[in-house]
């Protein structure tokens, strides 16, 4: 089927089937990182992200939890018959050991797992670790081939790292919040947290470059990422525009700062973007809208006059938009190959059949909140398996397990360890 008749057919339907998410290609088990091991300490966003990439890859992942209460994200919402949907949708397929890290029988139980894995996450304020006995100097002298991943709001180093740094506050410092939002409006934070996110990517990017090292040196490695530094590195035409110009860009919503129209669009029923990116798609684009004069118009001659009389064009173009249905206009730009898309919901975007299709909505049974549904893996690999490896652990859930697999714990043993308060 080509293209051009699949996409229509596709529109003629809404965009929206209900399609049954299907196993990318294939009956494919393997994972690429199995019998790595992982020793998380991390809570929240970035770090449990930085391990749930690790995990979706085949990692053993051993989360180390607060007895009784555990990770924070366990108390955020939206709940699930009382389990926090927050917390499944960040910690799936890890195991939960709940640890006293400042009782001195728990910090024996951590030094004699750092012997048995390959990785450590921590994404604590700078300097919270080493109190506890475990920086990267403490651990390296346990495990000297240890790859010992650090995220934090600032760094590890430099005149404020110690400083507390949420999502927020490194979309702020980080200014990402300065060009976003519509134009003439306030600093807007990105609707999710971008931040976070985009640590725990850069953190699992420099464990795999630190695996991959360490394989042909037989060297482990320490691993620093801040979150600003990670919000400034993605600025991309933003920050190299002031650096060139010595101006300031400004918010100016859904426009491109370069390239003329691309932009949001209102149809008839809703929304829709345009993305015009060479004079090819320009003079299609004209041809779509029934518009050829337009091409010989000084307005919008080339890129640079269309940028300058952008608020003119986009007029110009709405007023054609509007009189038709999203679907309508989804169906008559891609017959051209115009770059364009709806703006979906969220109850549109996780029924939209190429999300489906790609599975990248995924169900899981847990325990307690029963068949819920999340995200998918976007890395599709061939040869290995994008099915998500399991359901989110309940506290401490593995701790017997992880004690008696490990360190060869037995059942008297860990019964005392329970009536210490160490687990």
């Amino acid at each position: 089927m080509p293209p051009a008749t699949g996409f229509k057919k596709l529109a003629a339907c809404g965009l929206q089937l209900e399609a049954s998410p299907s196993v990318f290609q294939g009956e494919r088990v393997k994972k690429p990182l199995k019998r790595i091991r992982v020793l998380d300490f991390t809570r929240v966003l970035a770090g449990p992200y930085c391990a749930m990439m690790l995990c979706d890859m085949g990692a053993e992942v051993i989360k180390v939890e607060r007895p009784g209460t555990g990770d924070d994200a366990r108390f955020f919402g939206p709940f699930i018959k009382g389990e926090s949907g927050y917390y499944m949708s960040l910690n799936r397929g890890k195991k939960s050991i709940a640890l006293n890290l400042k009782h001195k029988k728990g910090k024996e139980i951590v030094k004699k797992l750092i012997k048995k894995v390959d990785i450590v996450l921590e994404n604590f304020r700078p300097g919270t670790m080493e109190k506890l006995g475990f920086g990267y100097q403490d651990i390296k002298k346990i495990n000297p081939k240890i790859i010992y991943a650090s995220t934090s709001g600032y760094g590890q180093t430099g005149p404020i790292s110690r400083m507390a740094g949420y999502d927020i506050v490194a979309q702020a410092v980080g200014g990402i919040m300065s060009i976003t939002g519509p134009p003439n409006g306030l600093p807007t934070r990105v609707g999710t947290s971008i931040a976070d996110i985009l640590a725990g990517m850069f953190t699992a990017y420099g464990v795999m470059i630190a695996l991959y090292n360490r394989g042909k040196t037989g060297k482990g490695a320490q691993i620093d990422v801040a979150m600003v530094d990670s919000v400034a590195s993605v600025l991309e035409n933003a920050i190299i525009r002031y650096l060139a110009t010595g101006k300031s860009p400004k918010p100016i919503g859904s426009r491109h700062p370069s390239l003329a129209p691309f932009d949001m669009f209102k149809a008839k029923d809703g929304y829709m973007v345009i993305a015009i990116g060479n004079e090819k798609l320009w003079h299609s684009f004209c041809q779509a809208i029934g518009r050829d004069d337009l091409l010989k118009d000084p307005r919008f001659i080339n890129n640079k006059k269309r940028l300058k009389n952008e608020r003119i064009l986009k007029s110009l173009i709405e007023r054609w938009t509007r009189k038709k249905t999203v679907k309508k206009l989804l169906v008559v730009f891609n017959e051209l190959g115009i770059p364009c898309g709806p703006v979906n919901s969220m109850e549109r975007m996780v029924r939209h059949p190429q999300i489906l299709f790609r599975n990248m909505i995924q169900e899981i049974k847990h325990p307690v909140a029963g068949k819920i549904k999340m995200a998918g893996i976007p890395l599709k690999m061939a040869g290995f398996s994008d099915k998500i490896p399991g359901r989110s652990p309940l506290l401490g859930e593995h701790t017997e397990e992880i004690l008696k697999k490990y360190l060869r714990y037995g059942p008297k043993r860990i019964k005392a360890l329970k009536n210490e308060g160490v687990i």
